[in-house]
This record gives structure tokens, C-alpha cells and sequence, in this order.
């Protein structure tokens, strides 16, 4: 092959850096200085806002939008950014072709809205290469074996992104996006934010989870899966290297604590006194799971005479509707007291992978937080995270106390 002995990049670029024809040329000259050594294949998301608004458009033709349909229209955005690109690409010099998600040959599992891929056939992406082209290649949609037109939900050109170079066997990925990389915590909420230079899959997958924007955790778990280098940079400041991810055993620095977030899109429900007996809690979360309501942070507490418990957990805010109608009708129907709702609920948490061997850390945050009078309603871990739940007028304060109580903003060993 002709890439044999070349670096293979794939790079992506998010819908603010396609949100104008203006920004698709500075995409392409970023894209055809890449092309100039090294073959590239090249995913874009839909231009700016146009996935709202093809939304809005479904909505005003349908109360009810189908859901093929609704993927139909959605591919749409994408299609119409590819096009774009090849066509700046192609009058710039460089030879280019869009490719749709059927005719790159991605195959997804036969489910609308949120698809996953289940195969990528490269012998078309490949022969293009091998003719000299840059492919420019559609996000966020596939086709199932069918022939039916998927999308694969949020995050879905990251994916898609990730994807296509762990097929093709890609030396890197480049995520270009409207910031640098991935910082200590948002730059927006604190100002003395630290751009981190590297970063774990681990660390980032948590981070993704919990509410940092900067990549989906689809994309973040393909990449660690296929131990694929993965890059985080700035579409208008190419010169910056941003932040690499790879993996834990691969860092030069081990750090206790690599970044603080935040999710504010959070609530919190309360079943009460709800019969404990064998199959009951899945009673409970399989109805919620029928109803595509994804639940996070859950406790359960159990009173003094064994037979029965309180189960809270945090649901997405926009949720919180759905799921507290269902819930009635389930307490109802097992025998439990009634339910409490909580809107007020913002996410707050800590990442590192060094958190493991360092018990001191989760009493720290804790006592900082309680010091500065914000209260935590619940508290949930893995090995590498701790969150908290706090009030949402809290939340910016909690991330600001908490960055400043470990000293992210400053470089490791000042």
C-alpha cells in the first residue's frame, strides 16, 4: 500500500469548526498541509447549529418524529459539511471525495437515534488512499445491513472518528475542536485552569462521564480498546499540541489529581421505604432503563428493622419528568411509602489515577467543601474518581475550592 511506510492521521472537526464556509477553509488548508506527506482521512461533524435545527424541523412536521425518519433527515448535516469540504479541498489543489456513512462502509447495529458500530469494511476507504485522496468522511452515521440510514447519538463523530482509524490501523487521531485540549477544569468557571499536555484513557473516560465536554466517552473507550494515540487540539491554533491520551502505564507523570468537573444537567429521586426483597431493585431500574432514563450516582440506605430500604439515585435534569411519573406508578405497585424529587442537584468530581493509593484525598475535598458551607447530598467512587452531589448555586464555587485545594493550576513539581 502506498501509506505503508507514511504516517496514517485521521482527523475530526467538530461542527464550530465547520460552522461557516469561512471556517471549512481554514479546516481545509489545515487538512491539505497534513495531506501533503501522510495520507489522511478527514470526519466532520454537521455545520454549526444544523442538527437543532433539522430537529426543530422534524418537530414542527411531527409531534412524534419516526425514528428512521428522523435519522434520515439528521444524516443530512453531515452530508452537507462533507461536500463542502471536499469541494474547498478539490479547488484548493488536493484531491478529495466525500464519503456518506454507507459508503464508507460503517455498519451499525439495526438501532435509530443512538446506533453502535458493529463493523467498518475499509476496501473503498483504502482504494482512495491508495489513488492519492484525501476522504472526507461523514460523522455520526452509519448504515445498517440492511440498508437503513443510523445515527449514532451524541458524540457520534468522535466516535466515528476513532473508529475508522482503529480500522484502518491509523499511527493518530486528532480531535480538533474550539479549545486546546483537555484543562485541570473548565477555563470558562476558573480562570487559572491548567492545560493538560497528557492525560490517561482512564483519567479522560472518567472525565467524559462526568461531565467534561471536550470528548465522548464512546470515542475515549474505542481509543483505549485499541490503545490508539489520541490527540485533543485547536482547530484555530494549529500550532499548539495540545493534550495526548494514552495509557496509565505509558504516563511520564503520575498525578493523585488530574482535573475537577463539573454537570450541572442533574437531579435526584428518592423511593421510599420500598420492600426489601430479592429482584426488586431491578424491578425499579429496569423500568426506568425501558424508558431510556440512565441513572448514576445511586445509594441505598436501610432501616433499622431490615425490611425495607430507601433507594436515591441522580438522573440527567431533563429526565427528572419522565422518570418521577414512572416511579410513582412503581412505588405504588411494590408497596413502597411515596417518593421525594430534587432538582436541585449538581454533579461535582474530582479524577486522577493516582487516587487509589491516596485515602487522604477524599476527607480533604470533603472538609474543604464543609469549610466553605457547601453541603454534599451524596457521595459516589470508582478507582480513579469521587463525586459529589451539591446544590446547583454551589457548583461553580465547589469546582473553585476544589481546583484551589489541589493546586491544579500549577505545573507538576513546582
Amino acid at each position: 500500500m502506498r501509506y505503508g511506510i507514511l504516517l496514517m492521521i485521521v482527523q475530526k472537526f467538530g461542527g464550530t469548526s465547520v460552522k461557516s464556509v469561512a471556517r471549512i477553509k481554514n479546516v481545509a488548508r489545515i487538512v491539505a498541509h497534513a495531506a501533503k506527506e501522510n495520507p489522511v482521512v478527514v470526519v466532520v461533524s454537521a455545520m454549526g447549529d444544523t442538527t437543532d435545527y433539522l430537529l426543530k424541523l422534524a418537530r414542527q412536521a411531527s409531534a412524534a418524529p419516526n425514528d428512521r425518519e428522523l435519522d434520515v433527515l439528521l444524516a443530512t448535516g453531515e452530508q452537507i459539511s462533507i461536500a463542502l469540504l471536499a469541494l474547498t479541498l478539490n479547488e484548493m489543489g488536493a484531491r478529495a471525495v466525500s464519503l456518506t456513512g454507507a459508503q464508507l462502509g460503517i455498519i451499525t447495529e439495526s438501532v435509530h437515534n443512538a446506533a453502535r458500530i458493529v463493523d467498518i469494511k475499509t476496501d473503498r476507504i483504502r482504494r482512495y488512499l491508495d489513488d492519492g485522496y484525501i476522504v472526507v468522511a461523514a460523522g455520526f452515521q452509519g448504515t445498517t445491513t440492511e440498508g437503513d440510514t443510523t445515527t449514532l447519538g451524541r458524540g457520534g463523530s468522535d466516535t466515528t472518528a476513532v473508529a475508522i482509524a482503529a480500522a484502518l490501523g491509523a499511527n493518530v487521531c486528532d480531535i480538533f475542536t474550539d479549545v486546546s485540549g483537555v484543562y485541570t477544569a473548565d477555563p470558562n468557571l476558573v480562570p487559572g485552569a491548567r492545560l493538560l499536555k497528557e492525560i490517561s484513557y482512564e483519567e479522560m473516560l472518567e472525565m467524559a462521564r462526568v461531565g467534561a465536554q471536550v470528548l465522548h466517552p464512546r470515542a475515549v473507550e474505542l481509543a483505549r480498546k485499541h490503545k490508539l494515540p489520541l490527540r485533543v487540539r485547536n482547530t484555530f491554533d494549529i500550532e499548539h499540541e495540545g493534550t495526548i491520551l494514552r495509557g496509565a502505564g505509558d504516563m511520564e507523570i503520575y498525578r493523585p489529581v488530574s482535573g475537577v468537573t463539573v454537570d450541572r444537567d442533574q437531579a435526584r429521586l428518592a423511593i421510599l421505604e420500598v420492600p426489601d426483597r430479592p429482584g426488586i431493585a431491578g424491578e425499579i431500574f429496569g423500568a426506568l432503563a425501558k424508558r431510556r432514563v440512565s441513572v448514576d450516582m445511586i445509594i441505598q440506605a436501610f432501616h433499622q428493622d431490615g425490611s425495607v430500604n430507601d433507594i436515591t439515585f441522580t438522573i440527567k435534569r431533563g429526565d427528572l419528568n419522565t422518570a418521577r411519573e414512572l416511579l410513582q406508578e412503581i412505588a405504588s405497585g411494590i408497596g413502597a411509602r411515596g417518593i421525594i424529587a430534587d432538582p436541585d442537584v449538581a454533579k461535582v468530581s474530582i479524577v486522577g489515577a493516582g487516587l487509589m493509593d491516596r485515602a487522604e484525598i477524599a476527607s480533604e475535598m470533603f472538609s474543604a467543601l464543609g469549610r466553605a458551607g457547601v453541603n454534599i447530598k451524596m457521595i459516589s467512587t470508582s478507582e480513579i474518581r469521587i463525586s459529589c452531589a451539591v446544590s446547583d448555586k454551589d457548583a461553580e464555587r465547589a469546582v473553585t475550592i476544589i481546583h484551589e485545594l489541589f493546586k491544579l493550576g500549577e505545573e507538576e513539581g513546582s
